[in-house]
């Protein structure tokens, strides 16, 4: 299996309540089993998040049937990640550059130790 690396970024809104709020929801013992195994059925092996202040950055380790196209068709079609998009858009932000509707924006890479 080859397995590829991709990152993401998002912002959040500028408010500290908000953002100790977006934590819990995504601390381990608050996971959403559902969100979860919608991660892992569309080809993502590993998912982590980090943020500084208000930006948010994701690593997506994802086998080769990952497309983002599939997980977008694949979230569209899953009412629980809907109801989960929903509820995440009262705390994310688009970053500079999204269209309507984007908030997670794929970064380009432009340095790997060599």
């Amino acid at each position: 299996m080859n397995a590829k690396r991709l990152c993401y970024v998002c912002d959040l809104v500028d408010d500290p309540k908000l953002i100790e709020e977006y934590k819990r929801y995504h601390a381990k013992e608050n996971a959403w089993p559902e969100i979860t195994k919608s991660i892992r059925d569309s080809g993502i092996i590993d998912l982590e998040i980090y943020i500084l202040g208000n930006r948010l950055f994701m690593i997506m380790e994802v086998d080769e049937t990952f497309t983002p196209e599939r997980k977008q068709m694949m979230d569209a079609a899953n009412p629980k990640v809907q109801e989960w998009e929903k509820l995440m858009w009262q705390f994310q932000l688009a970053p500079p550059g999204a269209k309507e509707g984007e908030k997670w924006l794929p970064m380009e890479q432009i340095y790997k130790l060599p």
